[in-house]
């Protein structure tokens, strides 16, 4: 598929889940894309990781793991990109429906503004409930700032690898380009871990989920920055020198952008240390404003994300202009 055809199929599947996010009632009949992909997943796992194996052996199965997983992905995406585009132009609209399934804009505002509610409503009880719908980390190790402060990051980190990675990988290659990159983010996700059972197996699929995020996310820090200068109560500078000073320092060699640029807009500190189950991981601070967050502090970050998706909007309607030029 060529730029011609994948933007304005990305402009579309931007809308369409924007407009319909992905419906309770398709979920509950038939799950969802990424949970099929997961079950994949979860097969080869049982089938290649055998625990008596060697370290490389491991790894090479791994390996071969994600890979069969990418050949049935890019396989099944394009065999559904070639059926719809058989109809000429107006297979776009059922393939951006498709597409759409693996965007994720909608969900993520309402999961993150349900943390502001909870707070709101709650206390800190409603928001830790809230907020362990989002993040790995132990809710019951979190006070209020800190809860505040992991739904902030959760909203900086799943911009960049929920939103902004998809819509890339889509508009450069189509339906088989998304598809990809959420099978490598979900294997990432499942098995791509320092576990004793992971720590191996899961190295190629770690490895090549850092890699094809990186554009994206130094594009959402970009995007998050130029919202910045948009709105009146964040500050697009602070935004740009905490991705430049911090992003780097991160654990993650692509997390720390868009969580730095969301720590400088608002004037927060994001990341630092922090509890995943049991385990202590001590991170860098993204940012040098205060770590006080608020639910008030959630609803400002949630209007700079909104902003940001519109700045995307843009620059996917701008980009499929001038391929008409």
């Amino acid at each position: 598929m060529n730029p011609s055809d994948s933007l304005p199929l990305l402009i579309l599947a931007l809308v369409a889940e924007a407009a319909f996010g992905y419906p309770q009632r398709f979920y509950a009949a038939i799950g969802h894309p990424v949970t099929w992909i997961g079950q994949l997943i979860g097969t080869l796992d049982r089938a290649l990781n055998r625990e008596g194996a060697s370290f490389a052996g491991r790894k090479a199965m791994g390996a071969l793991a994600l890979a069969l997983l990418l050949a049935v992905t890019v396989a099944l995406a394009a065999l559904i990109q070639r059926l719809c585009l058989s109809f000429g132009p107006l297979g776009l609209i059922p393939l951006a429906l498709i597409a759409s399934t693996l965007i994720a804009q909608r969900s993520l505002y309402e999961h993150v503004a349900r943390v502001a509610e909870g707070l709101e409503r709650d206390g800190l009880e409603g928001g830790r409930q809230a907020v362990s719908m989002i993040v790995g980390r132990n809710p019951q190790t979190l006070d209020k700032a800190g809860v505040a402060r992991a739904a902030i990051e959760s909203l900086a980190e799943n911009f960049s690898d929920g939103i902004v990675a998809p819509a890339f990988w889509l508009g450069l290659s189509g339906l088989p380009g998304i598809a990809t990159y959420k099978a490598i983010n979900t294997a990432d996700s499942m098995i791509g871990h320092r576990t004793p059972r992971h720590l191996a197996f899961g190295w190629a699929s770690a490895r090549l989920d850092d890699l094809v995020n990186l554009p994206a996310s130094r594009l959402t820090a970009l995007l998050l920055i130029a919202a910045a200068s948009l709105d009146r109560e964040a500050d697009s500078g602070g935004a740009w020198r905490a991705a430049r000073r911090d992003a780097g320092k991160h654990r993650s060699p692509n997390a720390g952008w868009p969580e730095a640029a969301m720590a400088g807009a608002l004037g927060l500190r994001l990341a630092g240390p922090r509890i995943y189950g049991e385990t202590r991981v001590e991170d860098h601070w993204m940012g040098d404003g205060r770590a006080e967050a608020t639910a008030a502090d959630i609803r400002r970050a949630l209007t700079l994300y909104r902003r940001a998706c519109g700045l995307l909007w843009a620059l996917a309607a701008l980009l499929a202009a001038a391929t008409l030029l």
